[in-house]
């Protein structure tokens, strides 16, 4: 659970973005480079982690995923110039792309059955601890009502490599009795899965829930600034607030997964987000826009583990190249925020929510297809 903390540090990006493009004065456009290419690298290394995981071992793989995060942490303490965030935010893509290929396969080793989806969400929940407290550490380093060492709102680097150090340590440490490894696949067996419907319809899924999740964390603030004219400060409160729902449903889905149906519980997750869609497109109110980014968070939190652990019980013989596929889809946070920029560039921030609203409605349709 640790290792899902840290998990959630990738999550910095969406708050780190803005906070990169206000000192550095980019463009939506520019500024979402930063989120597209943390993700860009999920379409990269996934399918070879898979492949990785059946020569090394699934927390061997892990293992080498928190270092490389620790790397990415380690490089922003030195400097916030264009070059010195793309080069960090690389390697906590890079980093991200290992871990998650990897950390949940190696759940399975403990957990099996029915519930491995909750215990995947309770992983997911532990993982937006993470998400949500970055705005709040950026924004104490910004106010530097302490000292940050003149690292202002880049104090939430170091205290989330320090974490990343434990993760390492207490990991390394901990015997855990591994499943017998794949059948010794390549790069196109891996992607042969594809050919699989389901498993294409779930790697579709799971870019449509990493795009909407990118696309709220690094949009929710720009829509209240557009809207109500308020400070980078006060509407990064906004994507607390999503990580803050999105916790609260992880927590409460891990236990409502053990009773109710995925297929029903995924249902009511999408529709969440469709309504929260329509809301953002028409309400002008603080208010309710924070009603809506608390649905989609709401909505949003389980989305991942459902269809995540609906893979898996698709092709159980093939659980390290399944999980590099879907994390591969993760690549979503690369392509929704780019078309995000273009479009709220274009029309403003309603066009960023039309993005997004196209993959809620995809997901709508991937609910006719969980069996169980």
């Amino acid at each position: 659970m640790l290792c899902f903390f840290a998990m959630g540090f990738v999550d910095l990006v969406g708050i780190a973005s803005n906070y990169v493009k206000a000192d550095l004065d980019l463009s939506d456009a520019e500024a979402n480079i930063f989120p597209s290419l943390v993700f860009f690298w999920f379409l990269i290394f996934s399918v070879p982690t898979g492949i990785l995981m059946n020569r090394i071992g699934r927390k061997k793989t892990v293992l080498l995923s928190l270092a490389v995060t620790f790397a990415s942490l380690l490089i922003p303490v030195f400097g916030d110039s264009y070059g010195v965030m793309l080069c960090s935010f690389s390697l906590l893509g890079i980093g991200n792309a290992l871990m998650q290929t990897s950390l949940n396969p190696l759940l399975s080793n403990i957990i099996s059955g029915d519930r491995l989806a909750s215990t995947l969400t309770f992983g997911q929940f532990v993982k937006a601890i993470a998400s949500f407290l970055a705005p709040y550490l950026a924004m104490w380093g910004s106010l530097q009502a302490i000292p940050t060492f003149g690292l202002g709102w880049r104090v939430l680097f170091p205290i989330y490599m320090i974490v990343a150090v434990f993760a390492i340590l207490l990991l390394a440490s901990t015997p855990i009795e591994e499943e017998q490894a794949d059948q010794a696949s390549g790069f196109a067996d891996c992607l042969r899965l594809l050919g699989k419907p389901f498993v294409l319809l779930s790697f579709l899924g799971i870019m449509c829930h990493v795009g909407i999740d990118v696309g709220t964390n690094t949009t929710a603030p720009k829509i209240l600034m557009e809207r109500l004219g308020i400070g980078l400060s006060e509407a990064g409160f906004a994507t607390s607030l999503y990580f803050i729902f999105r916790t609260a449903g992880c927590l409460s889905g891990a236990f409502i997964l053990r009773s109710v149906r995925a297929r029903s519980f995924f249902l009511i997750s999408v529709v969440c987000m469709l309504l929260a869609m329509a809301g953002l497109f028409a309400f002008r109110s603080q208010t309710l826009i924070y009603v809506c980014i608390a649905l989609i968070g709401f909505g949003n939190s389980n989305v991942f583990s459902i269809i995540f652990s609906q893979a898996l019980f698709a092709q159980p013989d093939k659980k390290n190249e399944v999980s590099g596929l879907m994390i591969m889809g993760l690549f979503g946070g690369t392509v929704f925020p780019l078309l995000m920029g273009f479009a709220s560039d274009a029309v403003g921030q309603d066009g960023a929510v039309a993005v997004m609203t196209a993959g809620v409605i995809y997901l709508l349709f991937y609910t006719l297809k969980i069996k169980h």
